[in-house]
């Protein structure tokens, strides 16, 4: 009888391992080591900044074996990555089998009853991060997690005293050391493909420097992008830079606003459309030099990317996004931001407060810079 060996990292039971051998004395035999369950299942960009996570897991555990649950809409932004050992989407034909697995350590990182719930579920030696107690509460997990954990529940900690930003706190719940590990994406060929064929349409050249305006906000916080008066006046400010070309990117709920936006300004931008997926939108991220964006999931793809970024911050808590030295932070300076409020009554607004003026100094101050980003 052969002896199977059920702890390689390449045994898969039902069929050959890619090796195409057979267990005994294969010289390919890799034991997964120290078996790891991250849950962080959304929002996309939220689970984007979870990223740069794995590098510090790899580097604290150097033999191990990473499954990631996430819901589906996430899924591209964490294919390919070659230190997710397993992804599985949060659905029911997926976590059923989790239910027989055993882990060493679990990193719960979703405060929502969902992930909550499936950490507490399933069997680990440790769990980290936040649970979901008997009475349908989320609670921490380790004495790690508190600080995390209070500053979901204290506005006077969130908006004013803290100042770690979200993958410190990350780490901190995870037990292991920080050293500014960046967000880890790659994109698809054929969304590269997509890419290349839009330069050749937009007749983008070689040496252009290329911005790109992402006009949205998501579903949630709506209330997070800029104006459309703003973007109206900092698009013909930037048309008079020379050898620079304006992308306008926003998703279908901006498809609206992107086409008053065109109509207003003439051929001074390049629409990028509203309907791209999400893969072939991060391509297109990829082709700027610039994002100037809310806090947003463009926001998050171009720090993904290693773009320079200008980033712009109403209701929400900016000292939680890390730049990694690339950018800019524009925080507007009404007394009442942050709130994390869904929709606002006030007059002007926080996101009306930032001008168009101090948007353009910061972009003028960035790209003045001789540092260039590369497109990945």
């Amino acid at each position: 009888m052969n002896s199977w060996r059920l702890d390689c990292r390449y045994f898969l039971g039902d069929r050959p391992c890619r090796f195409k051998r057979i267990c005994e004395g294969c010289p390919e035999y890799s034991p997964m080591g120290k078996r790891i369950l991250i849950v962080k299942l959304a929002a996309i960009g939220d689970v984007l900044r979870t990223t740069p996570l794995l590098p510090g897991l790899k580097r604290a555990y150097p033999r191990s074996h990473i499954t990631w649950v996430v819901d589906k809409e996430a899924l591209p932004l964490l294919k390919n990555n070659p230190l997710i050992d397993r992804l599985l989407p949060f659905d029911f034909s997926a976590l059923l089998p989790l239910e027989f697995e055993a882990f060493d350590l679990i990193l719960g990182l979703e405060k929502e009853t969902r992930g909550a719930a499936l950490v507490s579920k399933i069997k680990a030696t440790e769990k980290r991060g936040f649970g979901l107690g008997e009475n349908g509460n989320i609670f921490p997990l380790n004495p790690a997690s508190e600080y995390a954990f209070f500053l979901g529940l204290s506005d006077e900690l969130k908006f004013y005293r803290n100042e770690k930003p979200y993958p410190e706190l990350i780490f901190e719940i995870a037990e292991i050391e920080y050293q500014q590990d960046e967000y880890l994406l790659f994109i698809e060929k054929e969304d590269v493909a997509f890419a290349g064929r839009f330069v050749k349409k937009a007749r983008l050249k070689k040496g252009e420097t290329i911005i790109g305006l992402n006009t949205g906000a998501g579903d949630v916080f709506a209330n997070k992008a800029w104006t459309f008066e703003g973007y109206v006046k900092l698009i013909r400010a930037l048309k008079k830079r020379p050898q620079t070309r304006l992308l306008l990117l926003g998703g279908p709920r901006e498809k609206e606003r992107n086409r008053k936006i065109l109509q207003k300004v003439g051929g001074a931008v390049i629409d990028g459309r509203c309907d791209n997926p999400l893969g072939r939108f991060a391509a297109l991220v990829n082709l700027c030099d610039l994002v100037v964006t809310g806090d947003t999931i463009a926001l998050h793809l171009a720090i993904g990317l290693k773009k320079k970024v200008v980033a712009l911050f109403g209701p929400t808590c900016a000292q939680e996004i890390e730049l990694y030295g690339r950018g800019k932070k524009i925080v507007s300076r009404l007394s009442c931001a942050p709130c994390y409020r869904r929709v606002c009554s006030r007059v002007p607004t926080c996101m009306q407060a930032v001008s168009a003026e101090e948007v353009l100094k910061n972009v003028n101050s960035l790209l003045d810079c001789p540092q260039r980003t590369e497109r990945v």
